[in-house]
């Protein structure tokens, strides 16, 4: 049967998973992309290169992260995250991030730690969470 899960649950569901879908508006149209990502407080935090994503995100803010946690056809739940996206370029913030998805995103070697955090073209950003729905199937 599938239920509506409430808001500690939905916010439980960001936190332990690391990979979303990013759904955004780009020259008018609907656009997915998966990311990485890492949930804490009110905030979903990710990064990126310069490119059609970043470019949608500047252009119209409005965007939102669908998540699934599944374990099989009939055992899963799936959360979205509606917000706004906030482009972060202050320097102590922006190393904060990226210290946060560093930790929370280990199967990043350490040579692509040392790449990302030496390009000043990897965007660093966060979507600021305005409201999240999530539904469930058998969960428990």
């Amino acid at each position: 049967m599938i239920c509506e899960m409430g808001n500690t649950e939905s916010r439980e569901v960001l936190r332990e998973q690391t990979l979303g879908r990013l759904g955004c508006c780009a020259a008018g149209k609907p656009y997915v992309v998966p990311v990485n990502y890492c949930y804490e407080d009110n905030f979903i935090y990710a990064h990126s290169l310069l490119g059609l994503k970043i470019n949608a995100l500047r252009a119209n803010p409005s965007v939102c992260l669908q998540v699934d946690d599944i374990r099989d056809d009939y055992h899963w739940r799936s959360v979205t995250a509606f917000g706004r996206f906030e482009e972060v370029t202050e320097g102590r913030e922006r190393e904060r991030i990226l210290n946060i998805l560093f930790k929370r995103l280990p199967h990043l070697s350490p040579v692509e730690t040392r790449m990302i955090r030496g390009l000043p073209e990897v965007i660093v950003f966060r979507l600021r969470i305005e409201r999240i729905t999530g539904v469930s199937e058998d969960w428990h």
